[in-house]
């Protein structure tokens, strides 16, 4: 679509102007880039790259800034890797070697490490029930009347939920439980307990349907309980300039304030690759002056949910990306 020339001052424009925010002239590209071309060939490709819609004019300067059209040009064929730090790769491999307890520990880590070497607002949401299968489930008694159910997944998440009953429940009853379950749902997706299992459970086990019925019920509310949002780093993106706007500050607060907007936003996208929505191709109207950029959050094969930056259209994709691509390495090495 663009000739090596076209490209090459495209590019120029785009890291420009994300290092700046300032609008860019064809005498700033002269001055601070190797670009073997006149100031009067830059500014006439400036022109053309403005009718193909790749940079638009600003109100207040005679100098160019990228169009939505021009961010994904240069994030679908110019970015090159950032090259990350010594000091940054060596923060990022000692959170990451923190001891956690559970996967939503590391999960958080990886979050606020994400915002830290990036400066920007960084979001993530667990996996769903379809990626998780069930390791085991373990019933304890908590008196006569009441037990505690501790279901384990193969990502290493563990949920518990206290189960209140009518009746006594004896230890015998509590060991068939045990028993009886793991024999169903080991191995199974998470989200078979949303399944009719009663079913089946209640015609095997005749005389304990005052038991199972509840255990059923409350086992499906542990699961499809709302899911845990990690949210690191608001305030850095107050500090950038875009936010001197009370409209897109106000849209980015509503947009973080709404947890069905950002769960929306991190189940967006591909299973393996990082995605980049800028503008309006995020589907959410309070996002058309922003970029999300998601992952998935994996250990080995195991998916541990998604994770994403929010940020203005003029966010660094290099280092984002870059900061991603490693962070995911380290996290598959685990």
């Amino acid at each position: 679509m663009l000739d090596d020339r076209k490209k090459t001052i495209l590019q120029a424009i785009v890291e420009e102007y994300i290092n700046t925010a300032e609008p860019v002239s064809s005498s700033i590209l002269v001055k601070n880039y190797n670009i073997e071309y006149s100031s009067a060939t830059i500014r006439n490709e400036m022109a053309e790259l403005e009718k193909q819609g790749f940079i638009e004019k600003t109100h207040t300067s005679s100098g160019r800034i990228p169009s939505e059209k021009g961010y994904r040009y240069y994030v679908d064929e110019l970015l090159q890797d950032n090259e990350l730090s010594i000091e940054e790769i060596e923060y990022i491999q000692k959170q990451l070697e923190t001891k956690v307890n559970e996967i939503e520990d590391l999960t958080k880590i990886t979050t606020n490490t994400l915002s830290e070497i990036t400066h920007y607002t960084t979001v993530a949401i667990g996996p769903t029930p379809t990626t998780q299968y069930i390791e085991g489930i373990k019933f304890v008694s908590l008196g006569s009347k009441m037990l505690m159910a501790i279901i384990m997944t193969d990502t290493g998440l563990v949920k518990e939920t206290i189960i209140k009953f009518e009746e006594d429940i004896t230890e015998k009853q509590i060991d068939t439980l045990n028993i009886f379950f793991n024999n169903k749902l080991k191995g199974e997706p998470l989200e078979t307990i949303d399944r009719p299992l009663e079913e089946y459970i209640i015609t095997e086990m005749k005389d304990s349907i005052n038991v199972i019925k509840p255990i059923i019920e409350q086992l499906k509310k542990v699961i499809h309980q709302e899911k845990q949002l990690y949210l690191e780093g608001t305030n850095k993106s107050f500090d950038l300039p875009e936010f001197k706007s009370l409209q897109i500050a106000k849209n980015f607060i509503n947009v973080l304030d709404t947890k069905e907007a950002v769960t929306q936003i991190l189940n967006t996208g591909l299973a393996e690759d990082i995605n980049v929505y800028i503008g309006d191709e995020n589907e959410q109207q309070e996002l058309k002056d922003f970029s999300v950029v998601t992952f998935k959050h994996k250990v080995g094969n195991k998916d541990l949910g998604t994770i994403g930056i929010i940020g203005p259209k003029r966010m660094d994709y290099s280092k984002v990306i870059s900061v991603m691509k490693y962070i995911s390495k380290k996290l598959n090495e685990k």
